[in-house]
């Protein structure tokens, strides 16, 4: 490992009994906190989360779902639940709308208040109000400190249970080990659970689909320095798999992320092609993996912030 990414584990990396609830609460003064879950054809699993998000009472000022285009009863099942919902074209309607999560996650900015988000996915099997009470502790102990990455056991994965997921590992990992050795300690790029200050989202861009956790954390290396990020262990999480397909889509959408940050004058070719067997003939898929990101929030014509009065 990089020397100061060894040093920076060591240093920056902590547990999710580290940060009790009822001390949070004490340290949160008139902080808001945000809770966000972009979701796709959720139903199964949504409501529950938003459930366990709300036992935390006075800690999470709004609970947000950000509903992706989903073609199930996601929003009805969100709104039972507690939270309140928006559509993805709902949202800054001027400025169209796109798919996939670094969409829904840019446009959450635009919507919610707190001057902390944190984001959860929403395909979660097992959630514990601890994946957001641990995010939040780095943040409200260090002002220096702008966004927490969660790390976690996955154990039913083919992999190291402490490791990523196989886009991690065959992926986004030797990437940011070659490109920016200096992440090498964060366990998790591509975890799905983070929190950051509001101050740092508006002020960057956010890649498109899945390339978004990768190009945020880059982002806020390079503009702000490698103790801007801490990172915290939350246990065990179980959560959907996709397909080897579907996963090599996304491990495309993430090495144009990378690329994108590293040389940003030279273009990859923007499709996957993928192939299928239909009957006795294998055809080809082809699929579009290069996206243009979303610019920073502070950047969009109207945008001001949430309302200090609301």
């Amino acid at each position: 490992m990089h020397p100061i990414a060894a040093e920076w584990f060591a240093r920056r990396t902590s547990r999710w009994p580290d940060w009790p609830a009822e001390e949070l609460l004490e340290a949160k003064g008139d902080t808001r906190v945000s809770v966000v879950l972009p979701a796709l054809d959720e139903e199964p699993t949504v409501g529950e989360i938003v459930t366990g998000v709300r036992t935390l009472g006075p800690l999470v000022d709004e609970l947000i779902v950000v509903d992706s285009g989903s073609v199930d009863r996601t929003a009805e099942v969100a709104a039972a639940a507690g939270a309140t919902v928006h559509h993805r074209d709902d949202i800054l309607p001027g400025a169209g709308s796109r798919p996939g999560k670094g969409e829904v996650l840019w446009k959450a900015l635009a919507i919610t208040k707190g001057d902390i988000l944190v984001y959860v996915d929403a395909d979660l099997t097992d959630f514990r109000p601890h994946f957001v009470t641990g995010l939040l502790g780095p943040l409200f102990a260090d002002p220096a400190t702008l966004m927490v990455k969660a790390f976690y056991d996955r154990p039913l994965l083919d992999v190291s249970a402490a490791g990523g997921g196989r886009v991690t590992e065959l992926a986004a990992r030797p990437l940011l080990n070659a490109h920016f050795p200096q992440l090498a300690g964060v366990v998790q790029p591509l975890a799905g659970e983070y929190a950051a200050r509001r101050t740092l989202l508006e002020s960057l861009p956010f890649a498109a689909g899945y390339g978004v956790e990768t190009g945020l954390l880059i982002d806020t290396f390079r503009a702000h320095g490698l103790d801007a990020v801490a990172q915290v262990d939350l246990g065990q999480r179980t959560h959907g798999h996709q397909d080897t397909a579907a996963l090599g889509r996304m491990a495309a959408t993430i090495v144009h992320t990378i690329n994108a940050r590293v040389s940003p004058g030279h273009a990859l070719w923007p499709t996957l092609t993928q192939f299928e067997r239909h009957d006795s003939a294998v055809v080809p898929r082809v699929t579009a993996v290069s996206h243009p990101d979303r610019p920073p929030m502070l950047t969009m014509p109207g945008y001001s912030g949430p309302d200090p009065a609301a």
